[in-house]
């Protein structure tokens, strides 16, 4: 018998084994009960600009699960009692945060009884072969509001400044005090959406998802991670710059529609400069083992 087909044949015979009946239940139990929590975050991803991509984290999530089904079927479930452990310990997070209104504690705590669920119904390899999707879960979750505020202004400083030393060296008077682009059109106010905090979260969940689909390599996936925070600032920095240019040809351009469109525009530019980054990478690594 082939090898690929005696290894699906031997999956086949593990999934028949798997106790599909109490994953089912035991994952209906795990969602019933943070299903308040639930739904408030599905409410927040469809109103928060900043969680656009909260809805695509699941999916992304479940698809890599389908796609490695070869892998965690052929393994034979080993229950641990440490998972009853962390989904108890989940649900008393999720109860305090519930208390104490803390909505990141309790948003996480899903997470963290997914995890516990996996590992208890079928054990470390299992909790090994499904913890990269585990991971991006985590990614659905806004950050909590004390380190978002304390991002997000520094972000605003950082942009402002890269804009107005742009449109300095572009010949256009520019004034800058903290936030706020003294132009001779009008003021532009580099605000929270246009922080960069926006892209950067998204930036950084597609980068991973890049990273996992287009290189193997662990440094690399690390690399692409880390490239995604100067990507944002250098991309939001570009939109705040093309705001002020806009503006000074008409000031009607700095808001409505072209400015939110503009920030659509610069995202999707941010994402092919993390692509051309990669293959740029790649290139250099290429190019110096060939000299060796």
């Amino acid at each position: 018998m082939p090898e690929s087909t005696q290894s699906r044949a031997e999956a086949a015979i593990v999934s028949k084994a798997l106790p599909w009946s109490t994953i089912a239940w035991f994952g209906l139990l795990v969602a019933a009960c943070h299903l308040p929590v639930l739904v408030r975050l599905v409410r927040q991803w469809s109103t928060d600009e900043d969680m656009g991509h909260g809805f695509l984290v699941p999916v992304v999530a479940a698809y890599i699960i389908w796609q490695k089904r070869q892998e965690w079927l052929s393994i034979v479930p080993a229950p641990s009692w440490w998972g009853l452990a962390v989904v108890v310990g989940a649900a008393l997070q999720s109860y305090l945060a519930n208390l104490g209104a803390e909505l990141f504690l309790a948003r996480t705590a899903f997470v963290f009884a997914l995890i516990g669920a996996v590992l208890f119904l079928g054990g470390w390899a299992y909790l090994r072969a499904l913890a990269f999707p585990l991971f991006l879960l985590f990614f659905m979750v806004p950050i909590p509001a004390v380190i978002y505020n304390q991002v997000t202004l520094p972000l605003q400083f950082l942009a402002s400044r890269l804009a107005e030393g742009v449109l300095a060296m572009m010949g256009i008077p520019v004034l800058r005090e903290g936030n706020i682009l003294e132009l001779p059109s009008q003021s532009l106010s580099v605000v929270e959406a246009c922080s960069g905090i926006r892209s950067l979260l998204s930036l950084s969940f597609l980068s991973l998802v890049y990273g996992y689909f287009f290189d193997q390599r662990a440094w690399m996936r690390v690399v692409l991670f880390a490239a995604t925070v100067p990507i944002a600032i250098a991309a939001n920095a570009g939109r705040v710059t093309a705001t002020g240019l806009l503006s000074e040809i008409k000031p009607e351009l700095a808001e409505g529609f072209f400015h939110t469109a503009s920030g659509w525009v610069i995202f999707m530019v941010a994402l092919a400069i993390m692509v051309v980054f990669h293959q740029a990478v790649n290139a250099i690594l290429k190019l110096y083992h060939a000299r060796k």
